[in-house]
């Protein structure tokens, strides 16, 4: 048995998803029953401790006292900051995929290249073989 607690507006009303799910959205945030039933503990917590970050930052307690206070990561706390700047919330992980630059190691110099070479298991223990 399944419950109605809100109808959604059909995507063909809309020129795009995301404007579809702009609107699904707002619709479902005014819904505390839905939260509450679609949103574990966790995601509630999460949420809960983000709305807290911008409440300490809007009143202008520094970064480091909010870290502190709240037991946050300095990266959640830099990401809501960010938010608040209006980019939208990004959490470490998905800036992880774009925004941080990949480390590059400079370990292709030609003089300390090392020669290819595999093994090989014999009853005498492992017999290397180079191959060029």
């Amino acid at each position: 048995m399944t419950r109605n607690l809100l109808s959604l507006p059909p995507t063909n009303q809309y020129s795009s998803r995301k404007e579809w799910e702009r609107a699904c959205w707002k619709k479902i945030s005014e819904s505390r029953e839905l939260l509450e039933l679609f949103t574990t503990s966790n995601e509630r917590h999460n949420l809960v401790m983000r709305a807290a970050v911008a409440d300490r930052m809007n009143s202008g307690k520094k970064f480091v006292q909010i870290v502190e206070e709240l037991h946050l990561s300095p990266q959640t706390v830099s990401s809501i900051k960010k938010a608040l700047e209006g980019s939208g919330y990004r959490s470490y992980r998905e800036r992880g995929k774009t925004g941080r630059k990949k480390k590059v190691y400079n370990s292709s110099h030609p003089s300390k290249k090392k020669p290819y070479r595999y093994y090989r298991r014999t009853k005498y223990g492992k017999v290397y073989m180079h191959h060029y």
